[in-house]
């Protein structure tokens, strides 16, 4: 029996009323260990050595740009082109968000790809895996993207809660 045969007939006996890419889903894992792998090996070819404790800095700075790099890409109006292929917008959301759907149509790698790119902590581990490979590679300048995201993270918040405080003096 052939995989793509296997992966219907388990896609059917795990879903059999909804349509769940598993084959889709495979695809992104096995491009996901790839992408790590050839991290891996480049920090091997380098010479390139993972600190034996990353430090508590770089775990904040980390965890922040990757919370705001994974919305800019995954929900953000203007990074909609790079999901149009696999999703189709919904409406906004607020905060030059959107809410898109995933397309249906087409392979089932196509509707695995639109879940990605739509998901903010689905794309969250592959932004913070390249993040974390960056630290390693090239740490100066890994700290200084990391640092732009943060700082943009951080003036998102102030947006926000400065637009609260203009509508709670506004009230009568």
């Amino acid at each position: 029996m052939k995989v793509r045969d296997r992966v219907a007939r388990l896609r059917q006996a795990y879903a059999p009323d909804e349509h769940r890419p598993l084959g889709g889903y495979l695809a992104a894992m096995g491009t996901y260990a790839g992408v790590a792998t050839a991290l891996a090996v480049a920090a091997k070819t380098t010479g390139r050595r993972a600190p034996d404790k990353p430090s508590a800095s770089d775990v904040v700075l980390l965890s922040i740009a990757t919370h705001k790099l994974s919305r800019l890409l995954s929900k953000d109006a203007v990074t909609s082109p790079l999901r149009a292929p696999f999703t189709q917008y919904d409406r906004p959301i607020g905060s030059g968000e959107v809410m898109e759907q995933v397309r249906d149509q087409g392979s089932s790698t196509r509707h695995a790809v639109g879940e990605l790119l739509s998901c903010p902590f689905c794309l969250a581990v592959w932004i913070a895996t390249g993040l974390t490979g960056g630290l390693v590679l090239a740490p100066r300048l890994t700290r200084l993207v990391a640092t732009a995201f943060t700082a943009v993270a951080a003036s998102d918040f102030l947006q926000m809660g400065y637009a609260v405080a203009q509508r709670a003096a506004a009230k009568p």
